[in-house]
């Protein structure tokens, strides 16, 4: 990573209101990792982030360590991850990658993220030569197109209390189908799903493993909402904590990261202070693009 593009990702803010061209970019810089040695890479975060490492970020970067040691003809389709330790985004991040295999049709990587020595973040990453195969798919819920819906700007003017991290610039257009957690709190509405259509909000290079990585990126920034709206609770208006655990993400056709894709999820179960969380992702024509489990830690007090 060029000087220019750590100074450019430093600017950028990973969780907030408003974005464009210019946030997306700086994502993209965000996720040009430096190349140290073979197998080894380091990447940054922003320099006005909160106390972690957003884990969308360390899961996206660690994607990218893993997909450039592997033929760009093969796709990623599955990644497995777990959350190890909080990551410190003052300083940056090495991602060691291990080649476990290189078979015919499948190539396997495992990528280490480590930071003082020690592991913050492991991933293990599968990809695929193109074959054919069965082909079914689930249908993708009935929802308003995503013009007609307030913008995420939109719909915080009324939210003051949310004045945090979550007003400041983001690379992700997100507009919320159902009313969002911060809503159905005061209402008393509590919602069994939480559905809101995406975008990167800018155009992305044609690269096909960049689009794959700001879809995981963008895969962990509404996950745990799903959960927590089934109790009428919400970050930063109520007394909650959490972190993600681990993280798992099969990718099951092509798609574009900056077009339109719902994001419909939902937690099947939460007790001992982790909840379950799952996720689906349909391009707007209504073709089932990805699926996403995630366990999250997330505490209340009792």
């Amino acid at each position: 990573m060029t000087d220019l593009a750590k100074d450019a990702a430093a600017e950028l803010d990973i969780t907030g209101g408003a974005g464009g061209q210019a946030v997306l970019d700086h994502l993209v810089d965000l996720l040009d990792l430096e190349k140290i040695e073979e197998n080894i890479f380091r990447g940054v975060s922003p320099a006005n982030s909160p106390v972690r490492v957003f884990g969308g970020q360390v899961a996206g970067q660690a994607l990218v360590a893993a997909g450039r040691t592997v033929p760009s003809e093969r796709k990623v389709h599955s990644l497995h991850a777990y959350f190890i330790r909080p990551g410190d985004p003052s300083i940056p991040i090495v991602y060691e990658v291990d080649r476990i295999r290189d078979g015919r049709s499948f190539t396997t990587r495992r990528v280490t993220g480590v930071q003082r020595g020690k592991a913050i973040f492991a991933l293990s990453a599968s990809f695929q030569r193109p074959e054919p195969g069965l082909e079914h798919a689930d249908e993708m819920p009935d929802v308003p197109a995503p013009e007609t819906l307030l913008t995420f700007a939109e719909r915080m003017r009324d939210f003051p209390d949310l004045s945090g991290t979550r007003r400041r610039p983001r690379p992700i257009d997100v507009r919320y189908v159902n009313d969002p957690p911060w809503v159905t709190r005061q209402t008393g509405r509590a919602e069994a799903r939480n559905q809101v259509w995406m975008r990167a909000d800018g155009r992305l290079p044609d690269e096909d493993l960049l689009h794959v990585c700001v879809l995981t990126y963008a895969s962990d920034m509404t996950l745990l909402d799903s959960p927590l709206a089934r109790h009428g609770i919400y970050w930063e208006l109520d007394e909650v904590s959490g972190a993600s655990l681990d993280h798992a993400l099969w990718f099951h056709r092509p798609f574009r990261a900056d077009e339109w894709f719902l994001y419909d999820t939902t937690s099947p179960s939460a007790s001992g202070a982790r909840s379950l969380a799952t996720g689906r992702f349909f391009a707007a024509d209504g073709t089932l693009i990805a699926t996403v489990v995630q366990e999250g830690l997330l505490r209340v007090p009792s």
